[in-house]
């Protein structure tokens, strides 16, 4: 056997330590085509083995820093992720009426929105990390509605998980239409989504044989997975306020669902 001094193995040890330490999430952002628009790419590069690969939808605000976390949390994880702007260019609003008028925009042109998505998603199933029959989709608030549309409209999906979403179909499905698996994490007091719509829901995916989860979180209100919410509820008096541990128990059924 080759002898190695003792030099030699400390500094092996030592370069394979910094190699570590220097193995880092990348944050990439991306043209989708046609004058989509853009998103952020998120993976891990040290990541080796193929792991599940998410979407990622902002709230009604746009592609802020909140959503970018979120896909970078995934990628700190292993997985990668790509937040995916759903207004096209960069639009991100601070006041409600802004973000009103930016949401109600996209959603009066679904096949720009469709498009968005699908850009991305075919971005995402590129990636030498992506295990393509793992492509997941998770979308907060706004872009809780637009990943359950996603899943009503048989988009090929493994799952998609919505945080305080609008739960109303803007689509009608067939129950040959649905393939994902589907999570859904509420807040018990948000009344953007009140009881009769969560009722709603809850009869819409029995009757189409979905394969779901709906997780209740009886005092959480809208927005509780975002730590600035609370700040926002207040400045603009709207029924936001985060809720640490809906966010925690959400995010765990999350990962959970991802790797079930």
């Amino acid at each position: 056997m080759k002898y190695i001094p003792k030099l030699s193995l400390l500094l092996l040890f030592i370069l394979s330590v910094c190699a570590e330490a220097m193995a880092e999430v990348v944050e990439e952002n991306v043209a989708l085509p046609d004058e989509l628009g853009t998103a952020t790419l998120y993976y891990n590069d040290d990541a080796v083995a193929k792991t599940a690969g998410v979407i990622v939808v902002h709230e009604w605000w746009g592609l802020n820093q909140y959503a970018k976390d979120r896909a970078r949390m995934l990628a700190d994880l292993g997985y990668t992720a790509i937040a995916v702007d759903m207004y096209g260019h960069g639009k991100v609003a601070e006041h409600p009426n802004d973000a009103k008028g930016f949401m109600d925009a996209a959603m009066a042109n679904p096949e720009k929105v469709n498009a968005r998505f699908n850009a991305a998603k075919n971005i995402l199933k590129e990636q030498v990390r992506v295990d393509q029959t793992k492509v997941y989709a998770m979308g907060y608030c706004f872009g809780g509605a637009v990943v359950l549309n996603q899943a009503r409209m048989g988009n090929d999906l493994a799952g998609v998980a919505s945080f305080h979403g609008n739960l109303s179909a803007a689509v009608e499905a067939k129950p040959s239409d649905v393939k994902a698996r589907i999570l859904v994490a509420h807040g018990g007091a948000d009344p953007f989504v009140p009881a009769d719509q969560v009722t709603g829901f809850v009869e819409e995916m029995l009757s189409l044989g979905a394969d779901f989860q709906l997780l209740n979180y009886p005092q959480a209100k809208h927005s509780f997975t975002n730590p600035g919410a609370t700040t926002k509820g207040e400045k603009y008096n709207l029924p936001l306020a985060y809720d640490e541990d809906a966010d925690t128990k959400s995010w765990r059924a999350f990962l959970d669902f991802i790797e079930g």
